[in-house]
């Protein structure tokens, strides 16, 4: 960037990497005494690409990282399959937040002006600004949320020997109605706001509870909450936020409770799934709940449930669902 042009894909290594590249991935696995074969599964977990034995692509940054894996599984405290696995879960999250935050970065610039060298310089200059207290800021949540998640995982044994494989929980599924057909009618930045606005706002208020957001799948989010009427409050709220979009597409949601199999960040099961079939026969701007849920949400203040007619549901047979609702909010 010395010439004031535009940063150079060698400009962005420097500014987030440091000093350029000396290993191939044959010398820094030598060079940290890693196993070829093994070395190679670690940067694929990490996302990376296989490169050919002679591309100097590895720094010495990432000799140290390497060599740090090397001391926890010769000293034990992890195998060679939870380094592969942790190494999945960083990679696949990061990536992610790294695409989210590239994009908000070049988002700034104004879409209806062809961006000059002069704008992507500024970006890179930002970026150069942020990057030592966002990473301070990057390790501090990861342990906060880390401290959080263990707790929970934890909490339902305390006592026994051994962490169970299931958890019990109220598991939610939001849907956007008709996305496909607004979709159509909405130029790209006009459905770009719409998807970044339903996933802030469905956000704030699963976090507002104390609820988990597992993932957004574009027009759908999966959330999870410890207790069942924690998640019939996130529900009614998101219903009820929603609603402020005068000519937006409505939400549905299905609620269900029971044991799930948390993996990879992910949640499955048959509550899971319950929760997702209950979303798809839910009327637009309603909230149906499974009649277990429901009979833990009898005492519960400010609801009411309405039992409807049983339905059968692709690949669960027959249930017996009821609408929640605020109380008094009649039909």
């Amino acid at each position: 960037m010395e010439t004031g042009g535009r940063p150079s894909a060698d400009d962005v290594q420097r500014l987030f990497l440091g000093p350029a590249p000396t290993y191939t991935r044959r010398q820094i696995a030598e060079a940290a005494d890693v196993p070829q074969e093994l070395a190679g599964r670690i940067w694929r977990a990490l996302g990376f690409a296989s490169l050919g034995d002679d591309a100097v692509a590895f720094t010495a940054a990432d000799l140290g990282a390497l060599r740090r894996i090397r001391f926890l599984i010769d000293t034990g405290v992890l195998d060679e399959q939870t380094v592969i696995r942790m190494a999945r879960a960083v990679g696949r999250t990061t990536a992610r937040l790294a695409q989210w935050q590239a994009e908000i970065m070049i988002g700034t610039l104004d879409p209806q002006v062809p961006p000059s060298d002069a704008d992507f310089v500024r970006v890179m200059e930002t970026a150069r600004a942020l990057l030592p207290d966002f990473e301070q800021t990057l390790v501090h949540v990861w342990r906060s949320q880390l401290a959080a998640v263990v707790s929970r995982l934890i909490s339902p044994t305390v006592g026994d020997d051994a962490l169970p494989s299931r958890l019990t929980l109220a598991v939610g599924f939001a849907d956007l109605v008709a996305f496909t057909k607004v979709s159509r009618e909405l130029d790209e930045m006009a459905l770009a706001d719409l998807l970044e606005g339903f996933e802030v706002r469905t956000s704030d208020v699963i976090a507002a509870h104390g609820g988990r957001l597992v993932k957004t799948l574009g027009d759908e989010v999966l959330f999870t909450a410890d207790e069942p009427a924690t998640a019939a409050l996130i529900a009614l709220d998101l219903i009820d936020e929603l609603r402020l979009d005068e000519g937006g597409p409505d939400l549905r949601i299905g609620l269900a409770c029971g044991p799930v199999l948390p993996m990879m960040g992910d949640v499955f099961g048959t509550t899971v799934n319950l929760a997702a079939r209950l979303t798809a026969v839910a009327r637009p701007g309603t909230i149906l709940v499974d009649d277990g849920m429901a009979g833990t949400l009898g005492d519960v203040p400010g609801i009411e449930l309405l039992k409807i007619r049983r339905r059968p549901v692709r690949g669960l047979g027959v249930v017996q669902p009821y609408v929640l609702r605020r109380a008094g909010q009649g039909d």
